[in-house]
């Protein structure tokens, strides 16, 4: 069986300065040959990059700061990995935020950002690494999607909408790449104990908060099945069965069931 990707490779984490992008880097430790952490706040790679060369002395970490929203700023992200440590083995698409609310009551200048953190960056990264992967017959992607990605729920409505394309594109993608010896997976957690729910202006109204779990556990159950080859990633016995619960259930009973929590979001 051929070594998975990460090992001796160059991985590329999006969203790393903090929850389950941080995590993950973290998890990796010093398999790779190096390690690009990119996001907006530079004091926070800055950190985990001298958390990780302490740790792992072999292990070249590169922080290039980026706001991933910015094609132009992206492009010169990738030139600069490229130019220090070469092409890019596994690329990790982590970056992405959430929202909560009626959909009219979203401003659209939010709305707007999330489609193109989410959607837009994810496949456009993802179109500019995987020619010389597939070149190379060696390289694996690793899509953050979300349990919301194979369900809806009121108050989440564009936020769903992004996660139903992360599912689909990355399932497609599997497809596309199969014989190429690039590995496909998504990561479809439900609540993860990160800054995500705040900055979703979610607070307590996440369902299933019982079903939260650390963004350590996440990230190692990621890693895990990235390495197994494995199409999708559900962290947590609970959240699995959640999930089937939801693909059993007929849509139009969920719709009953969904509407008076709707209406209670509204009023809100």
């Amino acid at each position: 069986m051929p070594r998975p990707p990460i090992d001796g490779g160059v991985v590329l984490v999006t969203g790393a300065s903090s929850g389950i992008g941080r995590a993950i880097v973290r998890t990796l430790g010093g398999r790779p040959r190096a390690v690009a952490v990119t996001a907006r706040r530079t004091e926070r790679l800055e950190e985990l990059k001298r958390e990780l060369e302490g740790a792992h002395p072999d292990l070249r970490v590169l922080v290039v700061p980026c706001d991933l929203g910015d094609r132009v700023a992206t492009d010169r992200m990738l030139e600069s990995v490229h130019a220090e440590l070469g092409p890019v083995d596994v690329l990790v698409n982590n970056a992405g935020f959430g929202d909560f609310g009626p959909y009219d009551r979203a401003p659209w200048s939010k709305t707007a950002d999330m489609i193109e953190l989410n959607i837009t960056t994810l496949a456009y990264l993802t179109h500019r690494v995987l020619p010389g992967m597939v070149e190379r017959g060696r390289g694996g992607v690793l899509n953050v999607s979300s349990g919301f990605g194979l369900q809806f729920l009121p108050g989440f409505a564009a936020y769903v909408g992004t996660k139903h394309f992360v599912t689909g594109f990355t399932e497609s993608l599997r497809l596309d790449l199969a014989g190429t010896g690039v590995a496909v997976t998504q990561l479809c957690p439900g609540p993860v104990d990160t800054e995500f729910v705040e900055r979703a202006r979610m607070g307590r109204t996440l369902p299933f908060q019982f079903t939260k779990i650390s963004a350590e556990r996440c990230a190692r159950a990621a890693v895990r099945g990235f390495d197994a080859g494995r199409a999708m990633v559900i962290p947590g016995l609970m959240m699995k069965f959640i999930l089937l619960l939801g693909a059993l259930t007929p849509r139009f009973l969920l719709r009953l069931i969904y509407r008076p929590v709707a209406a209670v979001i509204r009023r809100m």
